[in-house]
């Protein structure tokens, strides 16, 4: 690759789009194939925003979905062997903040269309509730397969209202009835990935689905999001020489800013040092240090 033309995937959150348009991608398919072979099929990560739980998201969708081409060259590619291609139900609730009652289950209802619409289903079902139950089982039903249900960011039509008496109890019930299948369609369920800001049980959504695996303070989770110093130093190594050139020092130093201004983060004990993935790109892209991450929010 023409590292003058290096392109780095600043707010892409979508790895079809990364694997296709040759940006920078630090390889976390090992994760990815770790989870999906794990003891629980229902799984649960929290990390902060922007830390790439999207991307993550996005690349698990691909992977089940089966879509070998992808994966080329990661590692992925060496440990599966089966490539089984799976229905795959990806709702995105980062969308459905500052909505009142009606405009959260009009959200809802627009996105169980849109899932619909990429099976050939057609659905008049009024409630959310009954209205998902019935997609996985013709998800089911029409492929022959289990059905993999992948939620990013389950917790954002509530982190707005968290603190309200009136209003969280209300949409809670919302949210709470549009999950509830998620344990009452088990048979139908391959594989249930749910990812968020908060505890998984703070906002008490899933009070009845008791058989989900929280992965977010695990050690062997650690580096799942967010990049390590040792995939900076392998994967970035050119990178590195490159933007020490444009700051005008040497590779150690360089080194040591980037370790000072985006380095710290640790989800569990032991942990590698995570770097904040926004934040680092961006300084690659601009060749300079900022306050990337607090500037964004």
């Amino acid at each position: 690759m023409d590292f003058l033309k290096r392109l780095y995937p600043i707010g892409i959150q979508t790895f079809e789009k990364i694997r296709n348009g040759n940006y920078l991608y630090i390889d976390k398919t090992e994760y990815v194939y770790r989870m999906a072979h794990s003891d629980s099929n229902y799984i649960f990560l929290s990390r902060p925003r922007r830390f790439g739980k999207s991307l993550l998201t996005s690349t698990l969708e691909a992977y089940f979905e089966g879509r070998r081409e992808l994966f080329k060259g990661l590692a992925l590619e060496r440990l599966e062997t089966e490539w089984t291609e799976y229905p795959v139900l990806h709702f995105d609730m980062s969308l459905g903040k500052h909505l009142d009652k009606e405009g959260l289950e009009r959200y809802l209802l627009w996105m169980l269309k849109r899932t619909e619409q990429k099976f050939g289903i057609e659905s008049e079902i009024p409630d959310t509730n009954a209205r998902l139950t019935d997609l996985i089982h013709r998800a089911y039903e029409q492929t022959g397969r289990q059905v993999v249900v992948l939620i990013d960011e389950y917790d954002a039509p509530l982190l707005d209202v968290a603190h309200e008496e009136e209003n969280l109890p209300i949409l809670r019930n919302i949210m709470r009835n549009f999950y509830s299948p998620l344990k009452a369609c088990d048979p139908y369920l391959r594989f249930v990935f749910l990812t968020g800001i908060t505890k998984f049980s703070q906002l008490s959504i899933f009070s009845e689905l008791n058989n989900i695996k929280n992965i977010s303070m695990l050690p062997e989770y650690a580096a799942i999001c967010g990049i390590t110093e040792e995939e900076m130093a392998t994967q970035m190594d050119k990178d590195l020489d490159i933007l020490a050139e444009r700051l005008n020092v040497n590779r150690e130093e360089v080194v040591k800013k980037l370790k000072a201004h985006y380095d710290g983060y640790h989800f569990t004990w032991p942990s590698p040092d995570i770097y904040n993935p926004f934040s680092l790109l961006n300084a690659f892209a601009d060749g300079r240090l900022d306050s990337y991450w607090f500037g964004s929010g």
